[in-house]
């Protein structure tokens, strides 16, 4: 049977924010835009993912009517806390760059824009199977795919954009030798649990210690989110709830009496570490977006507000070359979007190498470590540049 083919501007493969996101902002210069995934709606719904949001990245859901929500929900935090040598030492946002960051579930952000798509009649397909991309370099790129009623579709566009994520099918069209990767994977990775217990600090703790990084972050009044550093190839069914909440403890403890607040652990996880870049993020009419062209080390909170920032530009150059017809307007996106991605990779590795422990660390790497925090901490320009790159750099 032939495919039933749907005709649209733009191209979407990816239904997560990043994409869904992308098609809001086209859909306000009534650009029209066909999104695919193959997770189902509840699938990406009910997966446990972190979240912080730079102020910009709050900014952009409520100023283009996405979410009131992240207002009433959300927790803005003024600042962080640094700790290390068993002392936590405050990072002022707010009286640094008069910012603050937003604690909001990435989970949340992906059910505001789901919601806003479907409220505004917008053409999003859940629950797709045997995607494929053609013709990036042709006048009428496509995506090929079974719907989730199991019938063969194929969408044109005058404009594809991957949005797929870390396992993206579009970023393997790039030829070989069109295309350089750059890549990182870390020594050590995160420990990760959620657990029913009450707020243990009222902003993220970032802890450096003799037994390794350890982050206390939060979800809600009544749910934490927490992590320790550990080998990539931890075994979970080695650490039951005692085990865990004594590391992050021991982890934690110091001369200032500073202690978690213990519940039980409904959730736990590994999280391995890497870095990634792929350039270009442009090749014909295909463009890459969010963690198709790059992913980061948690550890600087840049993740998801880095692929809004994508989409943001990319929204501008695409208005320009279909509102305008100015095709050229594409050459702007790559660069002008691997400008922030660069800078984000450079914070991200300075986040994590500060406060992490490697491996094969000596004494003296350890002790250059706690010169660089305490440096951070006593200098108002050190502390600014970390205001400055975890709140968010102007878009």
């Amino acid at each position: 049977m032939e495919p039933l083919v749907t005709r649209t501007t733009v191209g979407i493969v990816g239904g997560g924010p990043a994409g869904l996101m992308l098609s809001h902002l086209l859909a306000l210069h009534d650009i029209d835009s066909v999104v695919v995934d193959h997770r189902t709606r509840p699938e990406i719904e009910t997966t446990v993912r972190a979240g912080i949001l730079e102020a910009d990245s709050v900014r952009l859901l409520v100023d283009t009517g996405v979410s009131e929500r992240v207002l009433r929900e959300g927790h803005p935090h003024g600042g962080i806390s640094l700790r290390f040598g068993g002392e936590s030492h405050r990072i002022d946002f707010q009286a640094l760059v008069g910012e603050s960051a937003w604690l909001y579930p990435q989970t949340d952000v992906f059910v505001d824009l789901a919601d806003a798509r479907s409220r505004d009649g917008g053409d999003v397909r859940f629950g797709i199977s045997d995607t494929r991309v053609v013709d990036v370099t042709g006048r009428q790129p496509g995506i090929l795919f079974t719907g989730a009623d199991g019938v063969a579709e194929e969408v044109r566009c005058d404009y594809l954009v991957g949005a797929d994520g870390s396992r993206s099918i579009c970023r393997r069209e790039v030829p070989e030798a069109l295309r350089r990767h750059y890549f990182r994977e870390y020594p050590f990775a995160w420990f990760g649990i959620l657990a029913e217990a009450p707020p243990s600090a009222p902003e993220l703790v970032y802890t450096h210690s003799e037994r390794g990084f350890a982050l206390i972050s939060q979800r809600t009044e009544t749910l934490q989110r927490m992590y320790f550093q550990c080998d990539p190839a931890e075994d979970l069914a080695e650490w039951s709830e005692d085990r865990i909440w004594a590391e992050l403890q021991a982890r934690v403890a110091g001369p200032d009496g500073f202690t978690l607040l213990e519940g039980r652990v409904t959730d736990r996880a590994v999280l391995r570490f890497r870095s990634f870049v792929a350039e270009p993020m442009r090749h014909g009419r295909l463009l890459l977006a969010g963690d198709a062209a790059h992913t980061v080390p948690p550890t600087g909170a840049k993740g998801l507000n880095l692929a809004l920032a994508d989409v943001r530009v990319l929204a501008e150059v695409l208005e320009r070359a279909v509102l305008k017809n100015d095709p050229d307007a594409l050459d702007d996106y790559g660069p002008r979007a691997l400008d922030r991605v660069w800078r984000s990779q450079h914070f991200s590795y300075w986040m994590t190498t500060m406060l992490h422990t490697l491996p094969d660390a000596t004494e003296f790497d350890v002790r250059r470590q706690l010169g660089e925090l305490s440096t951070v901490v006593s200098s108002t320009a050190g502390a600014t540049f970390l205001a400055e790159g975890y709140t968010g750099w102007p878009v």
